[in-house]
Formats: C-alpha cells, structure tokens, sequence
C-alpha cells in the first residue's frame, strides 16, 4: 500500500513502464519508485545498464486509475 501520493512525473512514468521496461538510469524518479515496490530491476539481455519494469504492486497502482493491465 502506498504511503504517500505519486508526483506526475512519478505516475507518467509508470505509464512509460506499463508499455515497455525502461533503461534504469532513463528517468530521475526511478529510485522512489523502487523504493516504493512499483518497480523492478531486471538483466538487460545485451549486458548494458539494468531495465526497469512495472511490479505487481505498480500495475495495481495504474489499474486502480484505470489504466493498467
């Protein structure tokens, strides 16, 4: 359960995540996000910087505004 309320650049970009993983150094607010269980890290298949995807904490996140999957 979240704690506190998501900025927009916050909530934009785990809309940018509910389509596509995301190079983890791509956007600023990255590090709160996985602070608060929305995000993960995962290995990057061509060994460069970690992608971020969406957690299942993230995903109910952007279902209860009605947009997630």
């Amino acid at each position: 359960m979240l704690r506190r309320l998501l900025s927009h650049h916050e909530l934009a970009t785990l809309l940018l995540l509910l389509h596509a993983p995301v190079d983890a150094h791509a956007k600023p607010e990255i590090p709160m996000l996985q602070e608060a269980g929305l995000v993960e890290s995962i290995a990057s298949a061509d060994a460069g910087a970690p992608r971020i995807r969406l957690t299942d904490e993230g995903n109910a996140v952007l279902r209860g505004l009605g947009l997630g999957v």
